[in-house]
């Protein structure tokens, strides 16, 4: 449903949600590092978020990649749309080219009600309050083969 550019995308978001602040950057090679995705594609990831104003970013010797208060209220759907483009989420479930409500596949309404839900709620919860409802010690971001990266510093 999402291309991995866009669940990079999040994933990343995310991670700067946690370790980052004004005063706290990081570079895209540690970043890349510690979830575990190839630095060059993160960093192109990285700056298309920049360009949308989703992450802020310095240059020079202490520059890095942050998110600032008001990257943090960006909603999820901000950033998968800075990725894909305007989300699409009415392609069929079995990839039928006809499939719509005049002709439904046979998942085609039980499919709807989740896309309209799952939509609703990428459209209003914000990096900040996703980060909130994650529960660290059931669920990582990152590679668990990078633990020393993520281990401290978590807000």
């Amino acid at each position: 449903m999402l291309s991995s550019s866009s669940q990079y995308a999040v994933r990343a978001a995310l991670y700067l949600a946690m370790k980052t602040s004004e005063s706290e950057k990081m570079k895209a090679e540690d970043i890349a590092k510690a979830l575990d995705i190839p630095k060059h594609f993160l960093a192109k990831i990285l700056q298309q978020l920049t360009r949308k104003k989703i992450v802020s970013s310095t240059k020079g010797r202490n520059g890095g990649f942050y998110l600032s208060d008001n990257n943090r209220s960006c909603s999820l759907l901000e950033v998968l749309e800075a990725i894909d483009g305007p989300m699409s989420l009415n392609s069929c479930i079995l990839g039928l080219k006809n499939c719509s409500d005049a002709y439904p596949c046979p998942y085609h309404n039980q499919v709807s009600k989740f896309r309209f839900s799952f939509y609703n709620q990428l459209m209003t919860e914000s990096i900040d309050s996703c980060l909130q409802r994650i529960d660290f010690s059931k669920l990582r971001i990152t590679n668990p083969d990078k633990q020393k990266l993520t281990s401290s510093g978590d807000r």
